[in-house]
């Protein structure tokens, strides 16, 4: 029994020690995974980290190239406008002179004319041209602004145009980035959630394999020990009745002699009785008469002796046959009382056994159940998870795309009511 209960405490031992086995092997498992984890997200931000600082160096870039477009553009616009102006200006003196020599000529040829009016007259005439190319330059520079602050407008908004496409372009380019990302995370949770699920099934299975290996094997050791224990009973019973039928030899000579003693007690019982009977018949008797009354008694005497001698020899010899044959009962009944004991106890075990065995594969079952369903609960809610990123990510592309759309179509409208005005 020593032995079985090590065997057990040992079997206990083993279970543990897988158990922590297990239970280090799917911390690892665990960590390394999450590693992964970190180490995708930490890789993640540093790309788009640099897409950032790539997009924010080409529209840097692409501001600078606007500006001094627009700067080149601008000096261009006045630089025309300044010659034209100065080309408009130089007309105007020209038709000034010619104008007023014109005058000149014509007050001169006339004659009837006071010399006083002539000049009141040419001095009105010098402010009215005056006057009117002042208005024409004024018009002139007022559609030359107004021509400037339109082509810049018109030269802004295309600007803009363009870098509202370029920061679309970012944008997307942003929001495939993330997308990307967002899948192969999705991916490897995926295959993590996969390879966590292989893990924990090959585990069970080794768990449970093990327990029903040493299940079995007690099994085998509790059979094994009983049936040793039926060969020792029955070994034991064995010497036992060995042991009796070798002391019945002297347990019978012993009741022989016992029978055999109440023999001879009862033959001399007998002789006393014969005497007295004897003498009182002798006393009784004429004495010529006494030979055949002591030979009648004599031989009465002989003939009770013989039938008692063989009364008890009799009872001697049933005596041993009812000894012996109830030794043989006696032994069978011990024999037959081992045999449905140790049945019993067998069956008893055996029922044992299979109650173990049966609690055992049902805690194996609940097991696998157990497992199942948290497999199954945990999948769901990756999938669940995936579901609301995906769905999060495509919301943030949706508004960062409208919102970007709506600041051009602003920008644009802009422009064009400059433009219309």
């Amino acid at each position: 029994m020593s032995g079985y209960k090590r065997m057990r405490r040992q079997h206990q031992k083993q279970l543990i020690a897988l158990e922590n086995k297990l239970k280090a092997e799917m911390d690892e498992h665990r960590l390394k995974l999450q590693k992964e984890v970190e180490t995708h997200a930490n890789n993640s931000s540093i790309e788009l980290e640099k897409l950032a600082k790539k997009q924010v160096a080409i529209i840097e870039k692409e501001a600078k190239v606007a500006a001094a477009d627009e700067k080149k553009f601008q000096q261009q616009i006045l630089a025309q406008q300044k010659k034209d102006l100065t080309t408009f200006l130089e007309s105007q003196k020209k038709q000034y002179k010619i104008c007023k020599e014109k005058i000149k000529e014509e007050m001169n040829e006339d004659h009837s004319t006071p010399k006083k009016e002539k000049q009141e007259r040419i001095s009105k005439h010098k402010e009215n041209l005056q006057h009117t190319q002042a208005e024409e330059e004024a018009h002139l520079l007022t559609q030359q602004r107004l021509y400037y602050d339109k082509n810049c407008r018109l030269f802004k908004r295309k600007i803009m145009i363009k870098r509202h496409e370029v920061e679309q372009q970012n944008i997307r380019e942003e929001l495939n980035k993330k997308r990307t990302q967002k899948e192969m995370e999705h991916a490897m949770l995926i295959r993590h959630d996969e390879s966590t699920r292989e893990l924990e099934y090959r585990q069970l299975h080794t768990l449970q394999k093990l327990r029903m290996d040493l299940i079995r094997l007690q099994h085998q050791t509790e059979l094994e020990n009983q049936l040793e224990y039926n060969k020792r009973r029955e070994r034991e019973l064995h010497r036992k009745h060995v042991m009796e039928l070798r002391q019945q030899p002297k347990n019978l000579k012993a009741m022989e002699m016992q029978i055999k003693k109440q023999f001879q007690d009862t033959c001399k019982v007998q002789t006393k009785q014969y005497k007295a009977l004897k003498n009182h018949q002798l006393e009784v008797t004429p004495k010529n008469e006494h030979k055949t009354i002591l030979k009648t008694l004599k031989d009465e005497q002989t003939r009770k002796l013989a039938i008692l001698a063989e009364q008890y020899e009799q009872s001697i010899n049933e005596m041993m046959a009812s000894q012996a044959l109830r030794l043989d009962e006696a032994q069978e009944a011990e024999c037959q009382a081992l045999r449905l004991q140790l049945q019993q106890e067998m069956e008893l075990l055996n029922a044992y056994q299979s109650k173990i065995k049966m609690q055992t594969e049902a805690q194996h079952e609940r097991e696998l159940q157990k497992l199942e369903q948290r497999v199954s609960l945990r999948r769901a809610h990756l999938e669940q998870k995936i579901e609301e990123e995906l769905a999060a990510l495509q919301k943030e592309r949706s508004e960062r795309i409208k919102n970007l759309l709506e600041s051009s179509v602003s920008g644009v409208q802009h422009c064009l009511s400059i433009r219309s005005s």
